[in-house]
């Protein structure tokens, strides 16, 4: 695909996605970007504007093969129906939460992750930590977004743990309500460029995006007085324009609270963000080490010298553990329906 439009441009649309589409593909089909997803339907925007289609998908596919909100989609001009699905740059998803261990596709497409916490009672060292391994896992860069200062006091020692989470980590401190306070975000959110804002419920999500919009479009609660926590009002994962400078602005993904993110398939983005704690542990006697009583660990001796934070190496032992299982459960699955795994996305 050699031309697009502007409105397709203003889209993300990149030559990552033209690449995939044939020239001669163009005269019955055409591109189109996922909104936001709904039970059988998804809104798309493409050259003729914002529409709701079908979801369904061709047949064949794979479990991954379904349409999300940030996915770049081929459709048919005349039936509006779901040629394929493009490959995607990056894509989050996490096993299902409860019993059902499907795989919930998060957003796609994304360049910058808002890794959005408050700065108060719920602010959870953890809990950042699962959002920066599906950061480094798919690649995407990620910020640490402090929120609710005005709440907290002293909201520096957030910040700082924040920061602490990994060398060269982006950490903004921001009260969510003011457009001067967050204005320095919308750098990372450029023409063309898409946003996805995770976090727990109520750390002020929504909040973000209707002052970085400057609209009151999306519904907001306030904070508990008892716990520091707010009430979940995203129900939905869907783009939001950001409208900004001569050329406009990017695309924000607004994605409802989590309680649950469990991992799996993301061993690449445990041993980036766990960096320091891998170092050690491959000096280790025995690469199966388990770092309990096996001789030549490099682990216990390391955080009796005060080298390595306990806690630290208690968190990522439970991630790698999880995600090793989740893997396998994942692995099984895709062999018992004779699926292999889709590259690139």
């Amino acid at each position: 695909m050699t031309t697009i439009s502007s409105a397709v441009a203003e889209l993300g649309w990149t030559s990552f996605f033209g690449e995939q589409v044939a020239v001669e593909e163009l005269g019955d089909c055409t591109p189109v970007r996922v909104l936001s997803v709904h039970r059988g339907r998804v809104t798309v925007a493409g050259d003729a504007g914002e529409e709701s289609i079908s979801s369904r998908m061709p047949t064949g596919g794979v479990a991954d093969d379904r349409p999300t909100v940030g996915d770049w989609l081929l459709i048919d001009r005349t039936t509006r129906s779901v040629v394929r699905l493009l490959t995607r740059t990056s894509l989050f998803k996490r096993p299902a939460p409860g019993d059902d261990r499907r795989t919930q596709l998060i957003a796609a497409n994304v360049d910058t992750l808002f890794i959005v916490t408050s700065g108060n009672q719920d602010f959870n060292v953890a809990r950042l930590e699962r959002y920066l391994v599906l950061a480094r896992e798919t690649g995407v860069r990620p910020v640490v977004v402090v929120t609710k200062m005005d709440l907290a006091a002293p909201s520096e020692r957030f910040v700082d743990a924040a920061r602490a989470l990994q060398a060269g980590l982006h950490v903004e401190q921001v009260d969510g309500r003011d457009p001067k306070s967050v204005a320095g975000l919308a750098a990372y959110c450029r023409f063309g460029e898409t946003v996805a804002l995770v976090g727990s419920s109520g750390v002020g999500k929504s909040t973000l995006v209707n002052t970085l919009r400057g609209s009151d479009q999306i519904a907001t609660q306030a904070v508990r007085d008892d716990d520091g926590k707010g009430r979940h009002t995203t129900t939905v994962r869907e783009m939001h324009r950001l409208a900004g400078g001569a050329d406009g602005g990017g695309w924000l993904i607004d994605t409802p609270g989590m309680r649950e993110l469990q991992m799996s398939e993301v061993a690449t983005g445990v041993t980036e963000v766990f960096d320091d704690v891998m170092a050690v542990a491959l000096e280790c006697r025995f690469t199966n080490c388990s770092h309990g009583e096996e001789p030549g660990c490099a682990i216990r001796p390391a955080i009796a010298d005060g080298l390595l934070d306990p806690a630290r190496v208690d968190r990522w032992r439970k991630l790698d553990l999880e995600d090793g299982v989740n893997s396998v459960m994942v692995a099984t699955r895709r062999a018992r329906s004779g699926k292999a795994p889709r590259r690139g996305g």
